[in-house]
């Protein structure tokens, strides 16, 4: 029997690093962490969406529709949510091997 890694079956279904179709998937899964981790912090601290909602000033279903990755959520709007979580932000950016040209 062959197996075949996580890898592989991605570059064969969605497409290689590098493709706008494997950039935009990796892009969704990203979302779906990071709705994932907001929807668990807020659970630990026995907080429910309408809850948290009003510690950062929107409605529960915006709450909701971040914990669904189901919007585009404002980046400002992210991070007064970790804030309202008491939860340590780390990001890690990776700069692609493109120029910048600068007129």
């Amino acid at each position: 029997m062959k197996t075949t890694s996580l890898d592989e079956l991605t570059d064969k279904y969605i497409g290689k690093k590098g493709t706008p179709k494997r950039d935009s998937f990796e892009n969704e899964l990203r979302l779906d962490l990071l709705g994932e981790a907001i929807k668990q912090a807020r659970k630990e601290r026995n907080l429910t969406q309408e809850q948290l909602g009003k510690l950062i000033g929107v409605q529960k279903a915006q709450i909701s529709k971040i914990e669904n990755s189901l919007t585009d959520a404002r980046f400002e709007t992210i991070l007064k949510v970790f804030k309202a979580l008491n939860a340590k932000i780390n990001f890690n950016i990776e700069l692609l091997d493109q120029k910048v040209n600068i007129a």
